[in-house]
């Protein structure tokens, strides 16, 4: 059984699939305590695989974004492989303090202050910024970087932070900004 707060098909808001339709499984609980979460993330029910796969299996894409919270608490490599049995491109959107599955097709790692890297393979790092230095995740081994404004309050100064730092790209929580889920 894992632990869901939602399951829910919109379009990916932010990073380096943004636009794209997708299938996100929300999990339940995290390690860390952000300041700036958006995520009530907390409660949730208690579903099989089964049921998982079935609620999936309701939307046309073909990706699936496992969010949480922390998905890393509640996944493995059956059921990740269970959702590419099904057909499905698996991204996952992680704060790198645990390992994960090494089926995962695209990792993003989006690295909190204070929290412990235990990952080694990311495809993308998603930043939010809060005027820290952002130099000291250049090193992480990805090919995208993307900085994102705290919730959309400090745009200009992230905007800033890209200018100064060309490796960056912005990232807008557009769904947001549309108002989508």
């Amino acid at each position: 059984m894992r632990k869901i707060n939602e399951i829910f098909y919109s379009l990916q808001g932010e990073g380096y699939y943004t636009g794209t339709p997708a299938v996100f499984i929300r999990f339940s609980g995290c390690n860390l305590r952000c300041t700036f979460c958006d995520t009530q993330h907390e409660e949730g029910t208690l579903m099989s695989d089964e049921e998982i796969l079935e609620e999936v299996g309701k939307y046309p894409a073909t990706t699936v974004i496992l969010t949480g919270g922390e998905p890393s608490l509640w996944i493995d490599h059956e059921f990740v492989s269970q959702l590419h049995q099904a057909g499905k491109y698996v991204c996952i959107e992680t704060n790198g303090t645990h390992t994960l599955p090494d089926n995962i097709d695209w990792v993003t790692c989006s690295p909190k202050q204070g929290g412990k890297l235990r990952i080694t393979r990311m495809n993308e790092v998603k930043v939010v910024y809060e005027g820290q230095d952002v130099t000291v995740y250049e090193q992480l081994p990805a090919k995208h970087f993307f900085l994102q404004p705290c919730s959309n309050r400090n745009i200009a100064e992230t905007v800033d932070c890209v200018m100064r730092h060309p490796e960056w790209r912005l990232s807008l929580q557009t769904h947001k900004l549309i108002d989508i889920r």
